[in-house]
C-alpha cells in the first residue's frame, strides 16, 4: 500500500538525527537557526572566521594598531584626571582588561555595577585588582526595587534574554558617568576570541530600551525613574559627546586559560566556575533557567568560542558538556536564594518556567513602524498575527 512505511522510517522521519558542526559543538538540536555548508561548517563559525578577518591579521599588524589606539587615548587623555571610563564585573575579561589599562599607562575610572546580585567571591575580585592596579573604583549601586521588578517583569514576559536589563544599565551608568566626567573613551571588554559565538536566537539588542519599557509597561508594577535607559535622548547626547567605545582585547594576545594563571598571580584573582558567573543571577540563569526552560546550553557558546580561536580542541569542550552546568547542591541553593530575592514562592517560579515562550518582538522594538507611529500601535497585535501565520505557512 502507498502508505504503508518501515517503522524505523517512520521514527527517522518524526526524530531527526542531530547534525552537529565540523568544527564547533553546536548542532540541530540547539535551535540555534544552524545552516551547514557543503564541507559541514556551521553559519556561526563562518560569521566567526568573517569577523576575524576583519580584524588586522598579522600580530605585528595588531600590534601597531593597538599601540596606535592607546597613543590615542592618552593625547585626548591630557589634562584629563581620567582618560577612559572601565567596567568591571569581576570577570576575566574586564580584569583582564583593566590589567592592559594599568600595563599601558592609562589612566581609567573603574565602575563597578552593583545589581544586588554579586557574589562575594566578585566583591573580594574587584577589591583585589583595584587596590593593586592602584585606580580610582565608583560603584555605581541600582535601586534594588526596580531592577527586581524589572527582572520579575522579563520573568512574566517569558523572553530569553533577561540579562539585556544588566547590560543596559552597565552602559547607561558608564555612559552618564563619561559625559558628567568629560571622559572620552569607554573601554570595553567584548572580544573576539571567547565571545565570538553566539546564536542570534539566544539573545536580544541589549540596547534596545523601548523593547525594555514595553516589557515593563505590561508586566511590571512600579517605577522605571531610577533605571539607567538609554533612551532616544541619552544616545542623541552620547553622540554629541563624541565618547567612542574601544575594544582593546582584540587587539592583543588572548588565551584564556594564561590570562586566567596571570590575574590569579599578579591580581589575586580567583576563579568562579564559568563564564559570567560572578554574578549569582547570571549563574542561575544560565545554569538552569536557560537550558530547563529554553532548552539553550550557553556553554556550547562559550565553548564554540575557543574552539574557533584554536585555544579549546572539539573533543576538550565534548568532555566538557559532559559535565553538569553546575552541581545539585549549588542549583538547590541558587534556587532557594533566588527566589527569596525576588520574592517568589516556588509554584509561582515553577509556572513562569512552565509559562510559552515569547519572542521579544512580540513586544515593541526600538526603530518599528510602530515606535516611530504611536497613531498605529492598536494595529500591532494585528500585524504579529499576520507575520505569525505567515511563518508558519512557510514552514
Amino acid at each position: 500500500m502507498i502508505f504503508e512505511t518501515e517503522p524505523s522510517m517512520v521514527k527517522e522521519e518524526r526524530e531527526p538525527a542531530s547534525r552537529q558542526c565540523s568544527r564547533c559543538v553546536l548542532d540541530t538540536c540547539d535551535r540555534a537557526e544552524i545552516e551547514f555548508d557543503e564541507e559541514g561548517l556551521c553559519n556561526h563559525c563562518r560569521r566567526f572566521d568573517r569577523e576575524l578577518a576583519s580584524l588586522p591579521s598579522t600580530a605585528v599588524a595588531r600590534d601597531r594598531k593597538f599601540r596606535s589606539v592607546i597613543a590615542r587615548i592618552k593625547e585626548r587623555g591630557q589634562g584629563r584626571r581620567y582618560d577612559s571610563i572601565l567596567g568591571l564585573s569581576g570577570g576575566v575579561d574586564s580584569s583582564y582588561l583593566a590589567y592592559i589599562a594599568k600595563r599601558e599607562g592609562l589612566s581609567p575610572l573603574v565602575v563597578h555595577f552593583d545589581n544586588g546580585w554579586n557574589s562575594e567571591l566578585a566583591v573580594n575580585n574587584i577589591q583585589n585588582i583595584v587596590e593593586k592596579l592602584g585606580f580610582d573604583l565608583h560603584t555605581y549601586v541600582i535601586n534594588w526595587e526596580v531592577f527586581k521588578d524589572l527582572q520579575l517583569a522579563y520573568l512574566r514576559a517569558s523572553v530569553i534574554d533577561i540579562e539585556v536589563l544588566t547590560d543596559h544599565a552597565i552602559y547607561g551608568a558608564l555612559f552618564r558617568l563619561a559625559i558628567a566626567n568629560r571622559i572620552p573613551f569607554v573601554l570595553s571588554g567584548n572580544n573576539l576570541a571567547t565571545e565570538g559565538v553566539l546564536p542570534y536566537s539566544w539573545t536580544f539588542n541589549k540596547l534596545d530600551y523601548v523593547n525594555i519599557r514595553d516589557i515593563h509597561r505590561r508586566f511590571g508594577k512600579g517605577t522605571m525613574r531610577t533605571y539607567p535607559l538609554l533612551d532616544r535622548e541619552m544616545k542623541r547626547r552620547i553622540r554629541r559627546s563624541g565618547i567612542e567605545i574601544i575594544t582593546l582585547l582584540d587587539l592583543v594576545p588572548y588565551q584564556q586559560a594564561e590570562v586566567r594563571r596571570l590575574l590569579a598571580e599578579e591580581l589575586g584573582w580567583r576563579e568562579y566556575g564559568g563564564k559570567h558567573c560572578e554574578s549569582i543571577f547570571t549563574r542561575f540563569y544560565q545554569g538552569y533557567i536557560l537550558p530547563k526552560k529554553f532548552h539553550v546550553d550557553k556553554r556550547k557558546a562559550h565553548l564554540s568560542s575557543l574552539i574557533c580561536s584554536k585555544q579549546l580542541s572539539k573533543a576538550e569542550a565534548l568532555l566538557a558538556l559532559e559535565q553538569p552546568p553546575y552541581d545539585s547542591e549549588r542549583v538547590s541553593a541558587d534556587r532557594e536564594y533566588v527566589l527569596k530575592k525576588l520574592g517568589l514562592t516556588s509554584d509561582e517560579f515553577d509556572n513562569m518556567m512552565r509559562a510559552p515562550i515569547r519572542d521579544h518582538r512580540e513586544f515593541e522594538v526600538e526603530g518599528s513602524f510602530f515606535n516611530h507611529y504611536p497613531i498605529m500601535r492598536p494595529a500591532r497585535p494585528l500585524w504579529i498575527a499576520i507575520k505569525s501565520a505567515a511563518a508558519r505557512f512557510r514552514s
